[in-house]
């Protein structure tokens, strides 16, 4: 070790004074430290709190679609029951029409009810496309159509649309009456 007597400008109040005066120096360093850990703690924060606004509209999203999805589900499933329900009609309308084959129905019966449903059918078309036609405002077309097809078989529209009515429900017939419609078109045409 050094003797201080061997270091003539070595003072011992100065050394005291640098000794004291280390810890001084430092306090700065701290002081920045604990700001940059505040800035990092803060950006952080903000960091969580925007993550956190991204979960919430991926939620709410995926809470859209899963709804879409849903209801989309439900559309299906009751298309699919109407297609199982209609199946099943015709597998019934079959077996009918076995039965009565195997009972031995005339043919001519068969044929005769095969004639009517057809003229329901056709007379059901031709309502629905003259109202179509009415309703686009095409009442020179309807009134063509109305001459063609008394025309070709007087009657046998409102014949058909008659035997369609007699097939109908009271509840169906209060909803829509096929004939009454058709009154009230050739009414309004002419």
């Amino acid at each position: 070790m050094s003797d201080p007597k061997q270091h003539p400008n070595h003072d011992p109040a100065q050394q005291h004074a640098a000794e004291h005066a280390s810890p001084g120096r430092k306090s700065p360093v701290l002081f920045y430290l604990v700001i940059l850990f505040a800035i990092a703690f803060l950006l952080m924060l903000m960091a969580y709190f925007m993550q956190q606004r991204v979960n919430q509209q991926t939620q709410s999203d995926l809470n859209e679609q899963t709804q879409s999805y849903q209801s989309a589900v439900a559309t299906l499933d009751s298309i699919l029951e109407e297609n199982e329900r209609l199946k099943a009609e015709v597998n019934d309308l079959q077996e009918a029409l076995d039965e009565s084959q195997s009972q031995g129905q005339d043919q001519d019966e068969a044929q005769q009810a095969l004639v009517e449903v057809q003229a329901q059918l056709d007379a059901v078309t031709k309502l629905n496309q003259l109202r179509a036609l009415y309703n686009a405002g095409s009442y020179s077309q309807c009134r063509a159509l109305l001459a063609q097809w008394e025309a070709e078989a007087p009657g046998q529209v409102e014949a058909g649309l008659t035997q369609y009515r007699a097939t109908l429900t009271p509840e169906e017939l209060e909803n829509y009456d096929p004939l009454e419609a058709w009154h009230n078109l050739n009414d309004w045409i002419n």
